[in-house]
């Protein structure tokens, strides 16, 4: 520790300090080492500054300075603090997507069902500005994935208005209602039709109740989704409608034997479709009555082994049916992104566009790497990061050395320690495993002692026959009468 000690002065008489006016600008700026100084010399760890209204642990949220946040936190930074807006450091934490920053708080207990002026909590926020690690992070703290602000909005409906896919995908994932309304009727899928947000919109009808509930719900004003969409002139939103209006009036029938590569396609049965195109009796390219080919119902379910086949086969992925839509057009509609991945494409450029949660390029969006920290945020040098490091590992120490202080005093004292009523409980649990063992012990030993006195009976009554034989039998044949004594 004392070379640890040495580099920091080194680094630190090496660089050249900043001179900040007040704490909250030290803590954008990322400076420890200054935050403390200004604290020891009066600076009040709760100070509000005269413009914005933050505190020093705000501004630490806003700007990603975690270790300035771990300073104040540890230093005992009220996380109840909030601005005009009724933001805590929780919410700006959501707003900003600094997700480091967010666990950090999670960890020394920030309240995440704190609700702002407009009712939202800190998954609101970070739905609404399409933070889906930072969500991630705060669902996985136990929070309820369906909490309403005041207008009765819920994730889901921040989700879908503003067109944040890869937010939509994960509440679902937690538990949240996609027939939710709001104060006004709308269902999730009203919203992203009003904003023409596509993606979200299919991926909606997709895990609602029903095509039919989704497409038919009818908001306060009797409107549905496409009435929405046509009065906002979401053309996408209308036709995808369409599409699927279509479907509905001229449904498939699996069972129909006029096509049968079709429902094999439907099913991803490739051993029955492979038999029927390889030994000639149906066309690879072939079409049922709504004009559909086997590739359209293989992409349509997400049958990959069955589509991944077509196209070896030659099957012209390009064919349009009676709704005009081509294999990769139904994919699309029903969310199946590894068909459409295959079929040589990928989704729209849609300002809704997120990746798929099962993507790997979905987290590297996001930061899985630390924090989703916009290019604006404090960015330390690679000298700053180590100095960091030891700063934080010249904490684990010290607070190790006052840990095992504490406990032995509290020893002293008579305290029982946890690890120690666990020690207990393990040592009495063998212990009664012990009684139990011998126990069993001596039943068994009893238990031979009698086989062996009943075994010693019947050895008895063995050798008392054989010489009851033995008196029954002559040397010369002849038979002796007479009972055995």
């Amino acid at each position: 520790m004392a070379v640890c000690g040495a580099l920091l002065c080194a680094n630190g008489s090496a660089r050249k300090k900043k001179s900040f006016g007040s704490i909250h600008e030290a803590v954008k700026a990322g400076d420890v080492e200054e935050l403390e100084l200004m604290v020891k010399s009066g600076a009040s760890i709760n100070e509000v500054d005269p413009v914005h209204k933050f505190t020093p642990l705000q501004w630490a949220a806003h700007s990603g300075s975690l270790e300035c946040l771990h300073w104040l936190l540890w230093h005992g930074a009220d996380m109840t603090d909030v601005t005009p807006r009724g933001w805590t450091a929780a919410h700006i934490a959501a707003i900003r997507g600094q997700d480091a920053c967010m666990q950090a708080l999670v960890m020394n207990g920030a309240n995440l069902t704190a609700k702002d002026d407009r009712g939202c909590t800190p998954s609101h926020l970070a739905t609404a500005h399409g933070h889906s690690y930072t969500l991630q992070t705060i669902l996985r703290s136990g929070v309820d994935a369906n909490p309403s602000d005041k207008s009765g909005w819920r994730c889901v409906h921040y989700a879908a208005f503003h067109g944040r896919l890869g937010c939509l995908q994960l509440l679902v994932k937690w538990g949240a209602h996609l027939s939710e309304v709001d104060q006004n009727g709308n269902i999730p899928a009203h919203l992203a039709a009003m904003e023409g947000h596509l993606n979200c919109f299919k991926f909606l009808v997709c895990q609602g109740v029903s095509v039919t509930h989704v497409l038919g719900a009818r908001n306060d004003q009797g409107e549905t989704p496409k009435d929405l969409a046509q009065r906002f002139y979401k053309d996408n939103i209308v036709q995808d409608i369409m599409a699927m209006q279509y479907e509905q009036n001229h449904p498939d029938n699996q069972e129909n034997v006029a096509f049968p590569a079709h429902v094999s396609a439907f099913k991803g049965d490739l051993k029955t479709l492979r038999q029927l195109v390889e030994s000639g009796v149906i066309n690879v390219n072939e079409r049922d009555d709504g004009g559909s080919t086997p590739t359209h119902k293989a992409a349509g379910q997400g049958h990959l082994e069955c589509l991944q086949w077509l196209i070896e086969m030659g099957a012209d992925h390009n064919i349009k049916n009676d709704a005009g839509e081509t294999a990769k057009d139904v994919a699309k509609r029903f969310s199946q992104l590894a068909a459409v991945k295959l079929l040589g494409g990928g989704l729209d450029d849609n300002s809704d566009e997120e990746l798929n949660k099962d993507d790997p390029s979905f987290f590297d969006q996001h930061g899985v790497e630390g924090s989703t920290d916009s290019q604006g945020d404090v960015n330390l040098n690679a000298s700053q990061k180590r100095e960091a490091r030891m700063r934080a590992y010249q904490k684990i120490e010290q607070f190790e050395h006052l840990l095992e202080v504490a406990k032995s005093n509290y020893k002293q004292l008579g305290g029982l320690l946890e690890e120690d009523q666990l020690r207990q409980k393990e040592e009495n649990e063998r212990d009664r495993m012990i009684q139990e063992l011998q126990a069993q012990l001596e039943y068994e030993r009893i238990r031979r002692e009698k086989l062996e006195c009943q075994l010693d009976d019947s050895r008895a009554e063995i050798s008392h026959l054989n010489q009851c034989l033995e008196k029954l039998k002559v040397s010369d044949g002849s038979v002796v009468s007479g009972p055995c004594p």
